[in-house]
């Protein structure tokens, strides 16, 4: 399977650059993404702009990745979906559980916000003061 990847601060972008993501890739799929969180920066944004269409079982390890990063304290977010895609995950009931954002900018923005909303739960300090 071929990607591009591209590592800023606080996340790694990957862009599928794969037309079909079918079922024999779940394994490699999941194998590489979930390899991430061994990094130091373990935030994820994957880009499925090129990608026409999915088969359920991609669809359905990416909800499980999904997961794994956030019991990790990680962010996983995917963006950039095409209107079949989207349509797909919609039917599978599986859009809605997935979330992706309509653009990578708009990921990066979420990846920074739950970074903010980690920092600030693991401070241990009361959000709001009631003295």
């Amino acid at each position: 399977m071929q990607v591009k990847i591209d590592t800023k601060e606080k996340f790694h972008a990957i862009t599928v650059l794969e037309p079909k993501l079918t079922a024999n890739m779940t394994a490699e799929l999941e194998v590489s993404l979930v390899g991430y969180l061994q990094n130091d920066v373990k935030n994820l944004v994957l880009n499925l702009n090129p990608v026409e269409a999915i088969e359920l079982p991609i669809a359905e390890i990416l909800v499980k990745i999904q997961q794994a990063y956030y019991e990790n304290n990680a962010s996983f977010v995917i963006c950039e979906l095409q209107p079949q895609v989207e349509n797909y995950l919609d039917e599978q009931q599986l859009l809605e559980i997935l979330s992706p954002t309509p653009t990578e900018s708009e990921a990066w923005d979420i990846v920074q916000m739950e970074e903010i909303e980690r920092e600030l739960l693991d401070d241990g300090e009361p959000l709001f003061n009631n003295d």
